[in-house]
């Protein structure tokens, strides 16, 4: 390496240590406490294995083979889970052993036999999110389809695996995974939300789904759909309040649309139309939708452009 090279070299690492001393709270030295994200994911498809059996993995079971298998899975998702979990606890307020500590490994381990025995409530779930999928969706060919290859089953499985750990008040592991399928589908679902089952996304592309929503059952949203919070300029002081909007039962939402605030409730069999802006609460069996604006076409008749207006068609036309 040319001297002239080193020397270079040699500031900017310099220059980097000045700013490791300047912003000390973005780096983390001599700590074994940080959680391993790779661990993680690879812990989210060993569950994926658990609860869907057969249709990911590398294996192909049969009914002798289920019972190994499971345990197999099982044995593995513990020993990396509890590890995980103990190092997520010295995050939580009122922890300072170190991960080896007997205390904290007893707990982490009590933790994970607590997320692992809610599994069959979660595949009950899950069971439920794929039949309200497969029936509300007349491009799915199968529920194996929807199984292996929906966007939204992959982000539901996730946030209902996450919000276990959520509700168990295990820091920072839930949210590396909702954040982990966010960045796989686009869609991004806080680990806090409460969702009911039969719970169908279709596409889901830019859907958010923010910390204090709460959905109820049979609930459907399209693509770009935001459940948010009015204003995060409060910051901090927030925190713990009801920001994001309540969703009754057997609600449709449609793609663009934006319901925000925490006293926001939308009534039991509405349907929220294309890009809607809503900040106050629906009665139940109401249809809310955007005036559809007057559309212009442009037709080309030898050479020149005549212009003709025609009336868009109402949106309810389109939905039954």
């Amino acid at each position: 390496m040319a001297q002239k090279e080193e020397s270079s070299i040699k500031e900017l690492v310099n220059m980097l240590l000045q700013s490791y001393q300047e912003h000390e709270e973005i780096i983390k030295v001599g700590t074994g406490n940080q959680l391993n994200r790779s661990v993680i994911i690879d812990i989210i498809e060993k569950l994926r294995c658990i609860i869907f059996p057969g249709y990911f993995g590398k294996k192909n079971i049969s009914s002798s083979s289920v019972e190994y298998y499971a345990g197999d899975l099982l044995e593995d998702v513990i020993f990396n889970l509890s590890k995980q979990i103990a190092h997520a606890l010295h995050h939580r307020q009122g922890y300072d052993q170190s991960p080896s500590d007997l205390g904290i490994s007893a707990k982490a381990e009590e933790l994970t036999f607590s997320f692992l025995s809610r599994l069959p409530q979660v595949r009950q779930y899950l069971a439920a999110d794929v039949s309200a999928s497969f029936d509300g969706d007349p491009a799915a060919f199968s529920k194996d389809e929807i199984i292996s290859s929906y966007p939204g089953i992959y982000a539901i499985m996730v946030y209902r695996l996450a919000h276990v750990l959520y509700e168990l008040n295990i820091p920072l592991i839930p949210r590396i995974m909702t954040e982990h399928a966010h960045n796989v589908t686009g869609i991004d679902i806080h680990p806090g939300a409460q969702i009911g089952h039969h719970f169908f996304i279709d596409h889901g592309t830019g859907i958010v789904i923010g910390e204090t929503t709460v959905i109820g059952n049979h609930v459907k949203l399209y693509q770009g759909v935001t459940l948010g919070g009015l204003s995060t300029k409060g910051g901090q002081t927030m925190k713990g309040t009801k920001r994001h909007p309540t969703i009754e039962d057997d609600v449709t939402i449609y793609s663009g649309a934006s319901i925000l605030g925490g006293t926001t409730v939308i009534g039991t069999r509405v349907v929220i139309g294309s890009n809607a802006f809503v900040t106050q609460s629906v009665p139940e069996k109401t249809k809310v939708s955007v005036k559809n604006p007057e559309l212009q076409y442009k037709i080309e008749e030898q050479s020149s452009w005549k212009y003709k207006e025609f009336q868009q068609e109402a949106f309810w036309d389109y939905v039954i």
